[in-house]
């Protein structure tokens, strides 16, 4: 339980702070604008696991304005600011919660990368099951399993092709739409992202 426990305590309440800035509000809008633009989907209810605070909630509620949006977070801090928004919320950890209903899209954005990587086939499946229609991971990606030091730290950053692991576990079930690729140095930059949209057949 190292990674639940890390994200629980002092290191998850900062993580709010450095990322709550209008320069990423403004970037995430430009990055889910990308990916509805190119992929066409227009989900009615989209549940994201890891929400912290809600902002990409709150980009894509901002696209989408009639769509149900819903969040699972661990944070205690961020779950109260996330709950007194205009979202909904599922409180508790990824891997533990029940998830009581099926969404059009079920995603994550940087939260594969945090997960211990015993845990990941137990969380794709819960996606799987959690989606109507639609995964979006939106990750870092490397071809082969790595791990990264994050902030000081070790076994809290890994980076691997999580969407091709999925791809795989699920094949007969699901299959690519689209993919991209938002460069840190781009005009509304994200971390070197590489999201991957797949639609279950």
């Amino acid at each position: 339980m190292k990674q639940q426990d890390f994200w629980k305590g002092e290191f998850g309440d900062s993580y709010i702070e450095r990322n709550k800035s209008k320069e990423l509000i403004a970037s995430n809008l430009f990055l889910f604008v990308e990916i509805l633009k190119k992929s066409g989907i227009l989900p009615v209810s989209i549940l994201e696991l890891g929400a912290n605070i809600g902002l990409n909630l709150d980009a894509l509620h901002e696209l989408l304005p009639e769509c149900e949006t819903t969040g699972v977070e661990i944070n205690k801090k961020a779950a109260q600011i996330l709950n007194e928004s205009r979202h909904q919320l599922i409180q508790g950890d990824i891997e533990e919660v029940v998830i009581p209903k099926t969404y059009d899209l079920v995603f994550t954005k940087g939260v594969l990368i945090h997960l211990n990587p015993e845990s990941l086939q137990a969380v794709y499946k819960k996606m799987f099951n959690a989606s109507n229609r639609w995964i979006l991971l939106i990750e870092y990606y490397s071809r082969s399993p790595q791990e990264i030091p994050y902030r000081g730290h070790q076994g809290m950053l890994f980076k691997r092709d999580f969407a091709g692991e999925l791809l795989e576990k699920f094949r007969n079930s699901l299959e690519l739409k689209e993919y991209g690729f938002i460069y840190h140095r781009d005009l509304f930059p994200q971390d070197d992202l590489t999201w991957f949209l797949m639609e279950k057949k």
